[in-house]
């Protein structure tokens, strides 16, 4: 096995399909789907490129730390307690542990992910 993966957006596995959790959602009906590239050591690690269509819903990381990359779309995440930011294709970004606030899919988004638990 190679320690080395690449990431290609050209090249994607099977996604998976899913919703957000009713408790999540908070506007819209967005749908998500995420191509997994790989879940490191003992799954603590993951890489993999995620899209969701446009809807609203509470992002609440925990002990979860994620770096993201855009490669496509705009998203504007309101941390609790701070002004709304937006993000577009092109941008990256990190939300760091105890992270809690509100992801706005304004068009569907399209990023590149690395999370760490």
């Amino acid at each position: 096995m190679s320690l080395l993966i690449k990431i290609d957006p050209e090249n994607l596995p099977e996604a998976k399909v899913s919703k957000p959790m009713p408790e999540r959602l908070i506007a819209g009906d967005p749908t998500f789907r995420t191509w997994a590239f790989d879940e490191g050591k003992e799954g603590r690690v993951k890489t993999g490129i995620w899209e969701a269509t446009p809807g609203e819903t509470h992002s609440i990381k925990g002990e979860i730390y994620e770096f993201c990359h855009l490669l496509d779309g705009v998203v504007e995440l309101t941390e609790e307690g701070r002004a709304p930011v937006i993000y577009r294709k092109g941008d990256s970004f990190v939300m760091k542990p105890g992270f809690r606030g509100v992801w706005k899919t304004i068009e569907t988004v399209r990023k590149i992910y690395v999370v760490i638990e």
